[in-house]
């Protein structure tokens, strides 16, 4: 079975659920996106997709559900006004460019397709911080009792010792709630893929040709992103046995910097949907260049019948 990092809040509501969409989202002008965005993707070796004799993937059939906005630290207009219809529009277009179609009888539906969006909350910078400050001012104080001239240099020694040895455990314990934070990031938005942020590896790789790979990774999870985590559950099980059973998952963000989320969303989404229901095999970076999305009218399919229990 697939491992996943999933998030806590329950969202298991079946009845009245209705489809939302058919595959467009309003028109937008013209969406200036910069940055890095990263798209992880993982797929259960139980799901396969069936192909037609053209070699093209048979369409399957959707239901949307309500994962939620996890929000974020900052205030932040261009994803704080946007509501579950609004993402849920975005994403069903390249859901749609992937054979994915909203459904209309729940008897025919395969897939459950969880959303879930937000801004992650990162540590401050090390410049803010009173740990390492603090450290930095031990060090000075100990460079300068371990002065020869001193003229008490014993106790001067002792005393910039002990300071030293508290600003250290200070220290360490602020690089450990840090690391707890980039590896919560790095799960969530599967910068965890390559087994190199939060573990032992990791910090072994500090020494090695490979830490300018790492040290990019964790520069990356430690400013603030917008993600975006599709969590595609098998929909006859959990409407008919209440069985979760994930097939697939895909998570993708951009930074936030330089960036707004509903400007953001439909390009990190086309960039991601190459890989809906199928492995990306891990961590996937590409530079999104400034571009443009032109997408047609909103069509909706109107509202399922609450299934029978």
């Amino acid at each position: 079975m697939m491992a996943s990092h999933t998030p806590r809040r329950s969202v298991w509501l079946l009845t009245g659920w209705s489809i939302l969409l058919a595959g467009q989202v309003p028109a937008r002008a013209a969406d200036q996106v910069e940055g890095i965005t990263a798209v992880a993707s993982k797929v259960s070796n139980d799901y396969v997709r069936a192909k037609l004799p053209d070699g093209s993937f048979q369409p399957e059939l959707y239901a949307f559900g309500k994962g939620g906005n996890w929000g974020g630290e900052i205030s932040d207009a261009t994803i704080d006004k946007l509501h579950f219809m609004d993402v849920a529009r975005v994403i069903a277009e390249p859901l749609a460019s992937q054979k994915y179609r909203p459904a209309k009888d729940p008897n025919t539906t395969r897939l459950l397709i969880m959303i879930y969006w937000g801004t992650t909350a990162v540590p401050g910078p090390i410049s803010d911080s009173v740990a390492y400050n603090s450290f930095g001012t031990a060090q000075a104080d100990l460079s300068r009792a371990m002065n020869p001239f001193n003229p008490e240099p014993g106790a001067i020694q002792d005393a910039a010792m002990s300071e030293m040895s508290s600003a250290t455990v200070l220290l360490n314990m602020e690089n450990r709630q840090r690391d707890v934070t980039d590896f919560k990031n790095a799960a969530m938005l599967g910068y965890d893929a390559e087994g190199i942020i939060g573990t032992d590896y990791g910090l072994e790789l500090r020494r090695t040709p490979q830490k300018v790979r790492r040290d990019d990774l964790i520069s990356e999870i430690e400013e603030n992103r917008y993600f975006v985590v599709l969590m595609a559950y098998d929909f006859q099980l959990l409407w008919k046995e209440k069985k979760h059973k994930l097939l697939w998952e895909t998570r993708f963000s951009i930074n936030e910097r330089h960036n707004q989320f509903d400007k953001a969303l439909p390009v990190m989404a086309q960039y991601a949907s190459q890989y809906f229901g199928q492995p990306s095999n891990g961590l996937l970076r590409t530079r999104v260049p400034v571009g443009r999305v032109d997408i047609g009218e909103t069509k909706s399919l109107g509202e399922v019948e609450e299934p029978k229990k």
